[in-house]
């Protein structure tokens, strides 16, 4: 299972930064080398049969850099808008995962996204990290979820 939602992240991923920002030059690797300490962090929760969340980590840099893709637009600093962008494209990411899993039978719906920190303790069944490199910066995902009761 958890390999299935790696990969199902990571295809998503690269899907809608090729569609939504262009970027064709993507790349996966382990999250194990990543280390950032200013950044923005959109946790996703997700209920259902998986019950948890997912983080999407963006340096501040690479979330700059998404918002002047999508907008045009250039930005000093992460505000209410650059925020609202970054949330969009994770919540884009994983609707469109839980959407390939409802198409092997597994029911999930997620709740909007919100900004977090990473300061959970909890125990996850599936507890996975993976970072994507493009040509505008990094992301980091923190797949963090439980199997249904």
């Amino acid at each position: 299972m958890k390999d299935k939602l790696y990969k199902a992240f990571a295809d998503a991923t690269q899907n809608v930064f090729k569609l939504m920002l262009n970027i064709s030059e993507i790349s996966d690797h382990p999250a194990g080398d990543f280390k950032c300490d200013d950044e923005v962090d959109i946790a996703i929760s997700v209920t259902g049969d998986l019950q948890g969340k997912v983080i999407y980590r963006y340096p501040i840099s690479t979330s700059l850099n998404i918002v002047n893709v999508m907008s045009g637009m250039q930005f000093d600093a992460v505000d209410a808008f650059v925020t609202s962008a970054v949330s969009e494209i994770a919540n884009i990411i994983s609707g469109n995962v839980l959407s390939e899993l409802s198409e092997n039978d597994m029911n999930c719906d997620i709740l909007p996204p919100e900004q977090c920190k990473l300061d959970d303790d909890k125990e996850y069944e599936i507890n996975t990290s993976y970072c994507i490199s493009t040509t505008i910066g990094e992301i980091c995902l923190e797949i963090r979820l439980n199997r249904a009761s």
